[in-house]
């Protein structure tokens, strides 16, 4: 885990879709996704060590680091940190809160919705495909 400097970007910038087909992959076959589903939202996130972190979910990749702002960080000891930004390895999370008016089956249909439309973003007749199909020899 690890602090960083403010941002140069303070306003909330849409969360992008995982940029390679194997962070894409990996999201859409896991509940990832659903974690990817609360960007913009302010959640608690338990750490391994027993410290938590509540922040403004920046972004999640498909390994499932998180990057919060506007955090309070309380370490086992229960001492409050603010820190601006925070990031988070995957390896370090032990469990995520999900805030209640989060509708989880909804959130997960529209990442995987974001996965499709980048997976075949050409539509039915052209466009590239991400999956070439493979050559009749």
């Amino acid at each position: 885990m690890e602090s960083a400097e403010e941002s140069p970007s303070t306003a909330l910038r849409p969360l992008d879709v995982c940029n390679s087909i194997r962070e894409r992959t990996i999201a859409e076959n896991s509940l990832v996704i659903l974690l990817q589903g609360l960007h913009g939202q302010v959640t608690t996130v338990d750490l391994r060590d027993e410290s938590t972190a509540r922040g403004l979910v920046v972004n999640v990749d498909a390994f499932m680091n998180v990057r919060l702002e506007d955090v309070l960080y309380r370490n086992r000891r229960g001492q409050l940190t603010r820190l601006q930004d925070l990031f988070i390895t995957g390896r370090n999370v032990r469990y995520v809160h999900i805030p209640d008016h989060v509708d989880i089956l909804k959130t997960i249909q529209q990442q995987l919705e974001k996965i499709h439309r980048v997976r075949n973003f050409g539509g039915q007749g052209g466009g590239r495909k991400e999956f070439t199909k493979k050559k009749k020899s």
